[in-house]
């Protein structure tokens, strides 16, 4: 099992990931990285857990914009053909796939967060 060393928001953590994903783990975590970046920027002072609530929020917002956006993917593969930029995500069902179990890891923090 697999290891990563890394730093969210100022704090470090180490994460365990299968062998191999050690470099999957770290493009997530500059992804919400950034997501911290945005929501420092917008001022104010964030203990720690409140911080993490809004970068969750922000990933399932995110999440859902790609929900409906699917959706609405497979409505006009089912009634038309679809725009020529859309249709490699509408024919790739493991990228449909990818962005549910990611929507569905997403909805399942933000639960955990808000959670006394």
């Amino acid at each position: 099992m697999g290891q990563v060393n890394i730093r969210v928001n100022g704090y470090s953590h180490t994460i365990g990931c299968k062998d191999g994903e050690e470099q999957h783990v770290q493009d997530l975590v500059a992804q919400i990285e950034e997501k911290v970046r945005v929501i420092r920027s917008m001022g104010g002072q964030f203990s720690e857990s409140r911080m993490l609530l809004h970068v969750a929020l922000l990933f399932a917002d995110e999440a859902n914009d790609l929900r409906i956006d699917l959706a609405r993917l497979r409505s006009q593969g089912t009634s038309g053909a679809a725009p020529a930029a859309a249709a490699p995500a509408a024919t790739d069902p493991r990228l449909a796939e990818r962005l549910s179990r990611i929507a569905e890891r997403i909805e399942g923090i933000a639960s955990a967060i808000e959670k006394p």
